[in-house]
């Protein structure tokens, strides 16, 4: 074989490997058992380009896996057994491998060099793929730009490979500082969760926490949309940080008009139709000062995907809370004839960018229609999410909204009919802390708007 480092002609492209690395790394596996804890942790079989090294690690990893002896010997036998290698042959190889390693102490910079050209090669893999789309000109271009950066970002989500850190320094220099700053009145603003402005719910989730995925579930026409502009309107006008409000469903014009009505009391038709007294005027015009100082930024692009939407959020400078209305019109940005397996792509997505933007995202869900039927109870469930199971198991949080007067349209005609002012929300799971608890609101539905019970008091 050639030597180090080599780039080697193959199917039109050029890929980068290393063959002296790649013999060291195994070399320095089978001569000092002891670094495969070191090596097991940073590398996979997919980093060897050669085959044979990429079946001589993967029965090294296996054997590691059963807590086997691992030895010149032993690893012999299981590649005989594996077909991989004859009795002479891999004799022959494996003695060459422990011959040419350099230094099992350095193995580690070994290691490095082969993940460096491991990347190197699905970077050109990637770059072929999308030259390969775009000469099928079977998309658009902003599906092969969604498709591009989906490409990259798995690569790069794949580097990410961390190793056990003692509990120790996890408390000396995470936690304590966290909790050092917690304190600071100066910097406690970005260690808390941000408030929603619902006071029980803050006590109950501890408010919206970095890197959290909250579902919001509700039935259509319950006021998941409403909630959800209460809370941006909340976030970023009380706690003055910055919202983005991704609406697949209304137009920037329709939710402004939406959060102009409820902050300034008066009653959504009249925005509509321009008929407005002129004291309604003044407090229009005041909500609309205060909401233009207010750092809260709309996108209507429709049928958006989660790529796209991180390629939006990193352009601004700072961004504190991500909404999402609503999860049932996301595409993935690859197609999937089962929307099951999509909706799980997309969910998944979407924490992994909360947790890689650091921001809570806010997304809106519709729930089945299981909640309607007659002879049982509406109050939602987490069964009650639709699509996929991957939404409860992705999301930190679930929130679902109910309002009993929804469902009068069921009652006899001589039974009480229910207060339309009284809704829930209901806290299905919650990673922080208490699930399963129902926290009283105050629904105003002339200005489309949810409130506490304790604030409307």
């Amino acid at each position: 074989m050639s030597d180090n480092n080599i780039i080697y002609d193959i199917d039109g492209g050029r890929l980068p490997y290393s063959v002296s690395a790649e013999q060291a790394v195994l070399g320095s596996m089978i001569s000092d058992p002891e670094c495969i804890n070191e090596v097991a942790v940073q590398v996979r079989p997919e980093y060897f380009y050669i085959p044979q090294h990429k079946d001589i690690y993967t029965a090294i990893s296996s054997m590691y896996e059963f807590s086997q002896s691992i030895d010149f010997i032993s690893l012999l036998e299981r590649l005989k057994k594996d077909g991989v290698y004859d009795e002479a042959g891999g004799k022959e190889y494996l003695t060459k491998l422990v011959q040419t390693v350099p230094s099992s102490a350095n193995v580690m910079t070994y290691v490095a060099i082969i993940r460096e050209q491991f990347y190197q090669r699905a970077l050109m893999g990637a770059a072929k793929g999308i030259l390969k789309d775009i000469d099928e000109n079977a998309m658009d271009s902003g599906k092969l730009l969604d498709s591009a950066e989906q490409r990259i970002f798995e690569i790069r989500d794949g580097r990410e490979i961390g190793g056990l850190t003692h509990i120790k320094d996890v408390i000396s220099a995470e936690t304590y500082d966290r909790l050092t700053k917690i304190n600071d009145p100066e910097t406690r603003n970005d260690y808390i969760g941000i408030p929603t402005g619902i006071g029980e719910l803050d006590r109950i989730t501890t408010g919206l926490n970095k890197s959290d995925l909250i579902i919001l579930g509700a039935r259509p026409g319950m006021g998941k949309t409403s909630f959800a502009l209460n809370i941006a309107r909340n976030v970023a006008v009380n706690a003055g940080k910055t919202v983005c409000f991704f609406s697949l469903e209304m137009s920037r014009d329709q939710l402004a008009q939406r959060m102009l009505s409820s902050e300034a009391a008066i009653k959504s038709e009249k925005l509509r139709t321009g008929d407005l007294a002129p004291e309604e005027w003044t407090r229009l015009t005041q909500a609309g000062e205060n909401l233009s100082k207010a750092e809260l930024y709309f996108d209507e692009s429709s049928n958006i995907t989660v790529p796209e939407m991180k390629a939006k959020l990193r352009r601004m400078k700072r961004v504190d809370l991500v909404v999402i209305d609503y999860l049932g019109l996301m595409h993935s940005p690859r197609h999937n004839d089962n929307r099951v397996q999509e909706i799980s792509e997309i969910t998944r997505s979407l924490k992994i960018m909360a947790k890689e933007l650091k921001v809570p995202v806010i997304a809106c869900a519709q729930l089945s229609r299981a909640t309607e039927t007659k002879g049982k109870s509406h109050k939602p469930m987490l069964a009650d999410l639709r699509d996929s199971g991957s939404i409860e198991q992705d999301a930190d949080i679930v929130l679902f909204l109910y309002r009993e007067a929804y469902y009068d349209s069921e009652k006899a005609s001589d039974e009480d009919k229910t207060d339309t002012s009284k809704s829930m929300c209901i806290v299905a799971k919650n990673r922080h802390g208490e699930a399963n608890i129902d926290v009283p609101l105050y629904w105003d539905g002339q200005h489309t708007r949810f409130m506490s019970v304790d604030g409307f008091r």
